[in-house]
């Protein structure tokens, strides 16, 4: 069964965006490995990202894992967690679908804490809690 965690924002995002704070981590883990002496980017981020398009034109990212054995695919989408519900808040939903490794539930985690942190959002995690980054009070 495919497991979804939302990041409930407090504005509306597009993919493009969230790809950019992806390619903001792959470079900033990368900058780490290079102080530290060893390649901790690929081990910090295992996959490479891939933009696909469904036949009704949604659009959303596959992470596909590097190595088949420990990772083999996350995946991002743009929406609200309510589908029929306009009052619902723009979320960016992260699915760790059938078949995934426990390291990618893991990394999926530690993703979703990362996009949560950067848009100053609220996370709405796979077992159900609640972690808050945005600013709750006036």
């Amino acid at each position: 069964m495919n497991k979804s965690a939302y990041i409930k924002l407090a504005r509306q995002v597009s993919l493009d965006e969230v790809k950019e704070k992806l390619d903001h981590l792959i470079e900033d883990t990368s900058r780490t490995g290079e102080q530290l002496g060893w390649d901790y980017a690929s081990a910090a981020f295992p996959y490479s990202v891939e933009e696909k398009t469904t036949s009704d034109g949604n659009h959303w990212l596959l992470l596909r894992g590097k190595e088949s054995r420990l990772y083999k695919y996350l995946l991002i989408g743009i929406g609200s967690d309510t589908e029929g519900d306009a009052a619902a808040p723009p979320s960016i939903q992260v699915v760790v679908p059938d078949g995934a490794t426990h390291g990618d539930h893991a990394k999926a985690n530690e993703i979703c804490r990362f996009l949560a942190k950067s848009f100053a959002a609220e996370l709405h995690l796979f077992n159900g809690r609640i972690m808050y980054y945005n600013p709750r009070k006036p």
